[in-house]
């Protein structure tokens, strides 16, 4: 289904959807309660760069043509569902607007096209399906139904399917015959302020490579895709297992985790480590400590995990415009001392053999964290022939006028670092 048959159906709903939350400068409809509790990122869709400019989650959502999905998404709660429409709602919602930001990541036109036609978002846009699914995860915060009662734990359960399933965890089609790799990005992060504008191109990586068949010297491969959050908790309840889980039930090539890294620069990060360093996540919350397992799969406790990406294939390619390096650096508590005490050592070489991890080679934020769970359930799955490590793309700035959403050199950056990142991934 084409986004604008899609635009049609929202259309032919009503125009009961303008009074919907999750379209910009709406009042909130009978069936939501605008007091019901939200989280910090769903606070967030309020922002605005001036008090008098448009908030810039809905903002960015209309601009790509993604709030048809958000208002079809929301005009169906208001309707009369039963505990198990409801529940399947949550999950096709989630997944038609996955689907619909895929479709749109893969649009080719270029930005001289976009200009001349006078129309049209940036497709390699990553930041209009988060905002769109932090305006369905509220919309599932605030829905009071009709004729029932939407308890604490079933109203998570239903935020949680949603939220899933338009991260693409769900969406796995791997089939026989092909080679296939499976890779995931990040949501943006750090967006306090006038940094709500930002983007991450891991996960505009992943919306573009997810469901593509590269041509490799080795054949074709598949590539199936999904984007991580930022949030401490949902890594605690097992989003990268799903994802991984169900993929290496596949035994595919490998498994590439991706996120931003550093200014300049890729790195193909040696060692995942089983420690987190407590940096705030995207709802404000710090965590400090041991890696925890996740219920339900197989993970051997190692204190680190080394990756089995090729990794001088990949410094060797010669892909461009940044160059790719291969790092070795990790940090380690050292024996004898409290794991979270005192001053941890880093180096280049091997970790000391009984020594807690104090950070991977990619930190001890969730990036690490992501390469370190998904390798733990590769070892612990025995898919030892399928290849697994991280890859850190360069930092994409912020559109240089603060009041801007967009500019030319912020697009330009970013799909430069994209297709970096396919091409890296056809390396692999």
């Amino acid at each position: 289904m084409t986004r604008r048959l899609r635009a049609v159906i929202a259309f032919l709903l009503g125009l009961s959807l303008l009074a919907l939350p999750g379209v910009a400068h709406a009042q909130p409809a009978p069936c939501f309660d605008p007091a019901a509790p939200l989280t910090v990122e769903e606070g967030r869709l309020v922002d605005r760069l001036a008090p008098d400019g448009p908030e810039v989650g809905p903002e960015l959502v209309r601009l790509a043509g993604l709030d048809d999905e958000v208002g079809r998404f929301t005009a169906r709660l208001c309707e009369p569902l039963t505990r198990a429409q409801a529940t399947a709602w949550a999950l096709t919602g989630g997944a038609e607007l996955w689907r619909a930001a895929v479709e749109r990541a893969h649009e080719q036109r270029t930005q001289e096209q976009r200009t001349q036609e006078q129309q049209g978002w940036d497709s390699y846009d990553d930041r209009p399906l988060y905002w769109a699914r932090l305006l369905g995860t509220r919309a599932l915060r605030q829905w009071q139904p009709r004729g029932w009662r939407l308890g604490d734990a079933d109203r998570a359960r239903l935020v949680e399917s949603f939220d899933r399933a338009s991260r693409g965890v769900h969406d796995l089609r791997f089939t026989g015959g092909v080679r296939r790799v499976a890779v995931t990005g990040f949501d943006p992060f750090q967006l306090s302020g006038t940094s709500v504008r930002r983007s991450n191109p891991a996960g505009a990586a992943a919306l573009r490579l997810d469901g593509r068949v590269l041509d490799t010297p080795s054949g074709p491969v598949v590539v199936e895709a999904a984007v991580l959050p930022v949030l401490w908790g949902a890594f605690d309840r097992g989003v990268v297992e799903r994802f991984y889980g169900t993929a290496l039930a596949a035994r595919p090539a490998a498994v590439v985790t991706i996120s931003q890294g550093r200014p300049g620069r890729f790195d193909v990060e040696r060692w995942a480590g089983r420690w987190r360093g407590g940096f705030p996540d995207n709802d404000d919350v710090s965590v400090r400590g041991v890696v925890p397992d996740a219920a339900g799969w197989p993970q051997p406790a190692l204190e680190f995990i080394e990756t089995t990406l090729p990794h001088q294939r990949l410094v060797d390619a010669g892909t461009t415009p940044f160059p790719v390096l291969y790092n070795r650096e990790f940090c380690e508590w050292p024996l004898g001392t409290t794991p979270g005490t005192g001053t941890p050592s880093c180096r280049t070489d091997e970790p000391t053999p009984g020594a807690a991890a104090a950070s991977g080679s990619g930190g001890d934020y969730l990036s690490n964290e992501s390469m370190y769970r998904a390798n733990r359930l590769r070892l612990g799955l025995g898919a030892t022939a399928t290849a697994g490590g991280h890859l850190h793309t360069p930092v994409l700035g912020q559109p240089a006028d603060q009041a801007a959403l967009t500019d030319a050199a912020f697009e330009a950056d970013r799909r430069a670092i994209v297709d970096q990142v396919v091409a890296l991934v056809s390396v692999v």
